[in-house]
């Protein structure tokens, strides 16, 4: 019998409390059951007594209220307000539909006013840093010296965070097609020139032996 589940939609993964006496059961020998469970659910499954499932919550939350004390600028009366409420990031408090603030009993229109604003001011900021980093990247010379490489098409690149050969193989055509000097066409050679290192033999084409006298 599952006592409780805690989703983490991002991670994919869920904590399942169960009664101590029945924990070893649950998991299964070896963890077979909690790893078939898995398998069939297609999430993680991380199966634990009711107590540790109480302490890891508080953790958590305690590790949330400080996060938000220190984004949004707010005593920890506030933070804890917001955890309580279920609001666990800065994207949450900003662009939630207002009335969802305003129905904390605790606030009222000024706070929720303040908290948005404070909470877009973070994310706007962030944003800003974000993007100087990917501006001022370079990128490597194995992307420089790819066959059909531009050195401008090689800097927009490292702009977008794909700096390197490795970077370019992982990319998939609409992800960097849009770049005014690709299209489709050019940014699938330039993907398939990067993916070449992979379908290469890994042994050495020349005979390792020796001539012999």
């Amino acid at each position: 019998d599952v006592l409780s589940i805690v989703m983490d939609e991002e991670a994919h993964s869920m904590d399942v409390a169960v009664d101590e006496e029945k924990l070893s059961q649950a998991i299964g020998r070896g963890g077979q059951n909690i790893r078939l469970a898995s398998e069939l659910t297609g999430w993680e499954l991380n199966v634990m007594t009711e107590a540790d499932a109480e302490e890891k919550s508080e953790i958590e939350a305690k590790e949330l209220i400080a996060k938000l004390m220190k984004e949004l600028d707010v005593d920890e009366d506030v933070a804890a307000i917001l955890v309580q409420e279920g609001f666990s990031t800065l994207e949450e408090v900003a662009y939630v539909p207002e009335n969802e603030l305003l129905a904390v009993e605790e606030f009222n229109e000024d706070i929720v006013s303040e908290l948005r604003a404070r909470a877009r001011d973070v994310l706007i900021t962030q944003a800003i840093v974000t993007e100087e980093v990917l501006d001022q990247a370079e990128p490597a010379e194995d992307l420089l010296s790819l066959e059909g490489m531009e050195k401008e098409i090689a800097f927009e690149l490292a702009s977008r965070g794909v700096v390197c050969r490795e970077d370019l193989a992982e990319q998939a055509v609409d992800d960097i097609a849009d770049i005014s000097a690709l299209g489709p066409e050019r940014a699938g050679e330039l993907i398939m020139v990067a993916r070449a290192h992979w379908f290469e033999s890994e042994s050495d084409p020349q005979s390792d032996s020796g001539s012999k006298e």
